[in-house]
């Protein structure tokens, strides 16, 4: 049994872990506020703003989509040097693959062809959401090589790395912002430049640190008698890739039923600033997947983990709440991003509908760090294919009626997403989580202990 005393050590032993991925989340939410805030108080800020929050970087985001699991990928499989050397073969591959995709879809007609139509891209926001996806070319290897090697790093104990990263990542994002505003940049270029800019020295950054501190722990692991997994790579991964690509999926699709809704233009303009408010509070809860992974196998770590999940998640939903029913809301969208009024009020009307999100998030990472230490991917696909299921229903019947503005729709139909998702991912736990990995699930390995 604990004591109330070694209780309150593994608590903070658990915060120690998660504090460093959460700065770093933390100050990575703080870069879209930042840039909303700049573009918005330069010429043309409605459309500028429509352009990035409401096409270049959904359709950026879901181009990048299969990657981002490479971080989870990274901490749970980079063992050795073997396994290292494997996974960050496959993330060439695949990084290389999706920036061709990228580069066709903004240097070929298929943006006239197929962007424009599904999303319903409004005329005067066409021609700099065009230039933005030109210019964020280089984005998906950048965050792929910088995913891999921030995941080995964890896995290896140097999560203040990954902290550091992001300051760096920070300066040089708000450094270029400053630059591109002072030289009378279009708000599409400031954005999508230092945004592109922010993320290639952070990656620099982070394989620079990793070639001086993975090494030696690649030799070290080398000598012991590790088993290898018995999962391919590939059946490991690619449920972990459907994952983010069916959330990302609904940024465009979201995009779309916003245009086919009231106020179209505003809300496109309001969604970014928006977004980006909601991923800062939320960024934490991501973070805390990672912590799971590397924890839940400690004596009486699932329960503390999941203690530490809802007290903390519940204390960034109450911010956001407290936000949503106070001056403070009209205080962040006049103030800090420096919307209009009229779009301010559009943002301040609909942000208590986001306020569950925060603790949503911090439960699903729970559930899902749990189900990935397991191998039980698939389980994690399905609570995403539930979410996309919710809030796609949720937006089409708001299209349909055509009463509510795009913005109260669009978050609604998030926050049922995200409950479908949280209930998804405790109900495959409860059936599949607790199998030992001696009795893996068809098709997916048995976990090495981490």
């Amino acid at each position: 049994m604990n004591t109330p005393g070694s209780s309150s050590l593994q608590e903070a032993s658990i915060l120690r872990t998660w504090w460093p991925l959460a700065a770093s989340w933390l100050l990575m939410g703080a870069e879209l506020p930042a840039i909303s805030g700049v573009v918005g108080r330069l010429p043309n800020a409605e459309i500028m703003l429509a352009a990035f929050g409401g096409v270049v970087f959904p359709i950026a985001l879901l181009i990048e989509s299969p990657i981002i699991m490479m971080l989870a990928a990274s901490t749970a499989w980079s063992r050795d040097t073997a396994s290292f050397r494997q996974l960050e073969r496959f993330m060439y591959r695949a990084a290389i693959a999706l920036t061709i995709l990228h580069a066709a879809i903004a240097f070929t007609p298929l943006y006239q062809w197929v962007v424009v139509p599904l999303l319903d891209v409004p005329k005067p926001v066409q021609p700099p959401a065009l230039l933005g996806l030109r210019i964020m070319v280089l984005w998906n290897l950048a965050i792929a090589d910088r995913r891999f090697r921030q995941g080995s790093l964890i896995r290896f104990g140097h999560r203040e790395t990954i902290a550091r990263g992001t300051v760096v990542r920070l300066a040089a994002t708000f450094l270029a912002l400053w630059m591109f505003w002072r030289n009378g940049f279009s708000g599409i270029v400031t954005a999508t430049a230092s945004l592109s800019i922010g993320v290639l020295v952070e990656a620099f950054f982070v394989r620079w640190r990793a070639a001086v501190l993975l090494p030696r722990h690649l030799a070290a692991a080398d000598t012991k008698s590790l088993t290898p997994p018995t999962t391919s790579l590939v059946a490991f991964y690619v449920p972990l890739a459907v994952t983010p690509m069916l959330i990302l999926a609904l940024q465009p699709i979201a995009a779309a039923g916003i245009t086919r809704m009231p106020m179209p233009l505003e809300c496109l303009a309001v969604w970014g600033p928006l977004g980006g408010l909601i991923f800062l509070l939320r960024s934490a809860g991501i973070a805390f997947n990672e912590v799971v992974i590397a924890r839940c196998d400690e004596p009486d770590g699932r329960r503390r983990l999941r203690r530490f999940a809802w007290s903390w998640g519940a204390g960034f939903s109450g911010i956001l709440t407290i936000m949503a029913v106070t001056p403070l809301a009209d205080l962040w969208f006049r103030g800090v991003i420096g919307l209009e009024p009229e779009l301010a009020r559009l943002g301040t009307q609909a942000l208590w509908l986001a306020a569950p999100l925060p603790l949503l998030t911090f439960l699903e990472s729970y559930w899902q760090g749990m189900l990935v230490s397991r191998h039980r991917t698939r389980a994690v696909t399905g609570s995403v294919a539930a979410f996309l299921i919710v809030a796609v229903i949720v937006i089409a019947a708001g299209v349909l009626i055509g009463h509510w503005n795009g913005l109260l729709v669009t978050l609604a139909a998030f926050a049922a997403g995200n409950i479908a998702q949280t209930l998804w991912l405790r109900w495959k736990w409860q059936i599949e989580g607790p199998r030992r990995p001696e009795q893996p699930e068809q098709g997916i390995g048995a976990p090495e202990p981490l």
